[in-house]
């Protein structure tokens, strides 16, 4: 009896199994087997991924982790200035912030969402930052410049949140600077990040690197560039800088000076007074360009930053800032009859002393062409300068030919006689006068007499350009030396620049500056001689353009009795020459003789 009490047949914990137990048990079996195997997947998968970025990825991942930590940083040269003859300021540099992206720090996913973020604050558009960071590679070390030159609003709305947007950076470096705003625009020219053309032209450009696009900028890029040059530093997981682990200092680029008269070039543009139009003073013993004008104009400090739209259209407008129109041609009206002088008497057609009867009108195949009023009677060339006669010209013009005015006008520097890559401006042309040969083969027409007739007084196929009408000048004021124009103070006095003794004879010469005078002292240029300034010579011209209002001409030399420098000026639609363009030069005469005493 004590033995069934002790163990009872029926307890609990001696039961045998039944079969409802069975299935329990293999149920308890199969979800160990599904737990084994989703702790397999997952280990497995694990692994999957560990080969990828150890084997696959490692790679790009180690040096992506070691580039998170190490960067190398280009430090851009301050590039050289641009200075005046007197050492006036033109153009340098001055402090800016710029906003770089470091490509490796994100994945082009990441990017996309950034860019959206740097858009609301830099007004770029998101595609523009993207495309940026496409060109470069998304596994580039070196960083991306997408916004110089950040404005104090910007800055502030970035230096917010830039803790928070890996991989982007606000620098502060030397930025392109024109104190003077439009003044010069151009002659300077402006700068521009290089293109991949020119990355690949100049394997040791750095990206973001700014060069010459134009002017006297790109003229001599390669010396005032400067050498860039690089910062290691070491940075934290937010892209901090702990320290610098290495330094190679950039160069600065040198300086140069121009042969430019800045306050010469405040007058010419003021009195210019962004009309369309140019003006150009040379130093008629050097060439050397102590002015250079052309309206309208531009400000190249645009070309700093992003250059907006609305911006863009305006430099591409029908007033076209960007021409230089100190290098275009223009037909030179009455200022020509410089050249029609020289070609008369050079070519042994007339002489010094010939005489030639004016009328109201003259007739050449049949056709009338006038003259300004009723005639002067029988003069000779001085008085015909100083009153420029049509009819006197028309026929010194006839009796010489063509053939002897084109190269007697090249002679004086007109039609590629000048070095224009000397000056390295762009867009420069040189000016026509073409002979019967070259009308046919440029236009395919024949020549009629009523081409020479216009020839002779600068209208019809003859085009010159104010840089020319300068030269031109300068050749009959410095007694028959034609001047090669230039803009660098290195380059005058040069082989480069020297000028060149023409085959004009002095008495020519000496004929035509009498004449000049005249103009001055009682013709078309007399407002010129009312004592504010010593006493100058010049001719004046009023070109007529078909279907628009005339053009204003005037080109002179002074002082009288011992030339130093000679202007040309052109107001385009300006109408008389002694109303729009003669004052223009009075305007810089004064200046010069101001700042000379």
């Amino acid at each position: 009896m004590a033995n069934e009490s002790l163990f009872p047949s029926k307890s609990p914990y001696l039961t045998i199994p039944t079969q409802q137990n069975s299935i329990i048990q293999r149920r308890r079996t199969h979800k160990g087997v599904i737990l084994l195997l989703l702790i397999g997947c997952f280990f497995g998968c694990l692994g999957i991924k560990l080969i990828q970025l150890q084997l696959i990825e490692g790679e790009y991942n180690r040096i992506r982790a070691e580039n998170n930590r190490l960067r190398l940083i280009p430090v851009p040269a301050k590039r050289g200035q641009i200075l005046d003859r007197k050492g006036d300021l033109l153009a340098g540099s001055q402090l800016s912030r710029s906003v770089y992206l470091w490509p490796q720090e994100q994945s082009p996913e990441q990017w996309k969402i950034t860019a959206e973020q740097l858009h609301t604050i830099l007004n770029l558009p998101a595609s523009e930052i993207l495309q940026k960071l496409e060109k470069t590679g998304y596994r580039s070390r070196i960083p991306v410049r997408v916004s110089p030159n950040l404005s104090a609003e910007m800055f502030i709305g970035l230096a917010e949140k830039v803790e928070n947007l890996h991989g982007v950076e606000v620098r502060g470096e030397s930025r392109r600077h024109y104190p003077n705003g439009k003044l010069a625009a151009h002659i300077l020219g402006y700068i521009g990040e290089a293109t991949p053309e020119e990355l690949k032209a100049n394997p040791n450009y750095p990206m973001g690197m700014m060069v010459g696009k134009m002017g006297v900028e790109k003229l001599v890029n390669s010396q005032i560039k400067g050498i860039w040059g690089n910062r290691l530093i070491e940075v934290d997981a937010k892209g901090q800088e702990i320290q610098e682990l290495g330094l190679q200092s950039p160069k600065p680029g040198q300086s140069v000076q121009l042969t430019i008269d800045l306050e010469l070039q405040k007058t010419a543009e003021k009195s210019l007074a962004n009309r369309r139009g140019a003006v150009v003073v040379l130093d008629v013993k050097t060439g050397a360009i102590l002015a250079l004008a052309s309206g309208p104009t531009f400000d190249p400090n645009l070309f700093i930053n992003q250059v907006t739209n609305q911006d863009w259209k305006k430099l591409q407008s029908a007033e076209q800032p960007l021409l230089n129109r100190a290098l275009q041609g223009y037909p030179p009206g009455s200022t020509f009859k410089i050249v029609t002088t020289t070609a008369g008497i050079e070519s042994g057609n007339f002489s010094i002393t010939s005489k030639i009867p004016t009328a109201t009108s003259i007739k050449f195949g049949g056709i009338s062409f006038n003259e300004h009023g009723k005639g002067y009677g029988i003069i000779g060339f001085k008085e015909a300068l100083a009153f420029s006669s049509n009819t006197f010209f028309y026929q010194v013009g006839v009796k010489t030919g063509p053939e002897n005015i084109a190269k007697w006008g090249k002679e004086l520097g007109i039609a590629g006689t000048i070095n224009l890559d000397l000056l390295g401006l762009d867009g420069a042309n040189p000016g026509q006068i073409p002979t019967p040969k070259e009308k046919e083969k440029l236009y395919g027409e024949p020549w009629y007499i009523g081409d020479t007739v216009t020839m002779a007084i600068g209208q019809g196929l003859v085009l010159v350009t104010p840089l020319e009408l300068a030269v031109m000048v300068s050749t009959v004021a410095n007694s028959g030396w034609r001047v090669q124009p230039h803009l660098l103070t290195s380059q005058t006095n040069t082989i480069q620049t020297k000028p060149i003794k023409t085959k004009i004879s002095v008495s020519t010469l000496n004929l035509i500056q009498a004449g000049l005078i005249d103009v001055v002292k009682k013709g078309t240029g007399r407002g010129l001689n009312d004592g504010s300034i010593p006493l100058t010579g010049g001719k004046t011209g009023t070109v007529e353009i078909h279907g628009q209002p005339d053009n204003a001409m005037y080109v002179g030399f002074g002082p009288a009795n011992k030339p130093e420098i000679a202007i040309a000026v052109v107001v385009e639609a300006g109408g008389y020459g002694a109303v729009s363009a003669a004052p223009i030069a009075q305007d810089i005469f004064k200046t010069y003789f101001s700042n000379r005493k």
